[in-house]
């Protein structure tokens, strides 16, 4: 399969590093010298400043979008008009809505859509999924979720301060992971209530966002994602009527990746615990994200998690900004 990654800056590095074997054959920025560093990584890859030639070309198969979340969609939408299939970067879009462009386009053609909420790949996420699906943990109780990381000097000038480019703040960056994974455990969310404030940074989006969102079945997501976090902080758990998994670290300046599952006993008091940490020098789960896109594509299989599942992220966040008249 041949790639076309729109959007050369971080993210895109990373996804060029991950392709799981496919070729990168287009690198493409609005900054060039972006797109033409990269490509000089990869030989055969060529730079361009143009999308939408990108996304047209005919030597390319899947269109990775790495942009900036105003352009998200509008790329996404345009690739698979062309039959091109295409993984983009979460949130996907700004709002729901602009993914409903995405999700005709892809029935039209074909083409499958895959939305890029990497942490499911994590080892310790993956082996929590795992735990859960064995019946362990018994019916599940409730998630609670806390991640944040602590921004940078200029971080309020950056364009994720931006709300006409980004959407919104720490809700929709840092918070769509917390409610895919809660969505991933858990399922559809009906009832949200939340909050959003700005308490430290000068910017007029959020840096803190705070969720407790309730199942059909009355299950419940407590979720807290911050950018005023001042040591980086990933925490995931997930309770059962029969125990509970606690996740913790990303990696990096995250920590490392541990996952404790704590089996409560017939006569309950101290759980029996089981440890696993996953003291990895490299995150792996770009590549295996992309190795579970091409297996999507290979089998013709709706992707997991896709846009409608971003659809369902971006409306609990649309919701809490109601809430807070944003």
């Amino acid at each position: 399969m041949r790639v076309a990654i729109v959007g050369c800056g971080l993210i895109g590095q990373k996804r060029a590093k991950a392709l799981a074997g496919a070729k990168l054959t287009v690198c493409c920025d609005l900054k060039l010298p972006l797109a033409e560093k990269l490509a000089a990584a990869f030989p055969g890859a060529r730079a361009t400043a143009s999308w939408e030639q990108s996304v047209a070309a005919a030597d390319v198969d899947i269109v990775i979008v790495a942009t900036v979340h105003k352009e998200l969609a509008p790329v996404a939408a345009a690739a698979a008009a062309a039959g091109k299939h295409v993984l983009v970067e979460k949130p996907g879009a700004r709002r729901a809505a602009e993914l409903d462009a995405v999700l005709a386009a892809s029935a039209r053609t074909g083409a499958r859509v895959r939305v890029g909420f990497n942490h499911r790949y994590h080892p310790a996420l993956q082996k929590a999924r795992e735990i859960v699906d064995s019946g362990a943990l018994g019916p599940l109780l409730f998630v609670r979720g806390r991640y944040g990381h602590g921004g940078r000097p200029g971080y309020d000038k950056e364009w994720r301060a931006v709300e006409e480019i980004s959407g919104g703040g720490e809700a929709i960056d840092q918070g769509m992971h917390l409610i895919d994974l809660a969505r991933w455990f858990l399922g559809d969310f009906d009832g949200v209530q939340g909050h959003v404030a700005t308490y430290f940074w000068d910017m007029p989006v959020e840096d803190n966002a705070f969720f407790l969102l309730t199942t059909p079945a009355n299950q419940t997501a407590q979720l807290h994602a911050t950018w005023t976090e001042w040591k980086n902080l990933f925490s995931l758990e997930i309770y059962g009527r029969d125990g509970k998994l606690d996740i913790n670290g990303l990696g990096g300046s995250y920590g490392v990746e541990r996952l404790a599952y704590y089996k409560m006993l017939p006569e309950m008091g101290p759980p029996e615990t089981t440890i696993w940490e996953y003291p990895a020098l490299t995150d792996r789960s770009w590549e295996l994200e992309f190795t579970a896109f091409l297996t999507d594509i290979a089998e013709r299989r709706d992707p997991s998690p896709g846009a409608r599942d971003a659809q369902a992220a971006l409306r609990i966040v649309e919701a809490v900004y109601r809430r807070c008249e944003r």
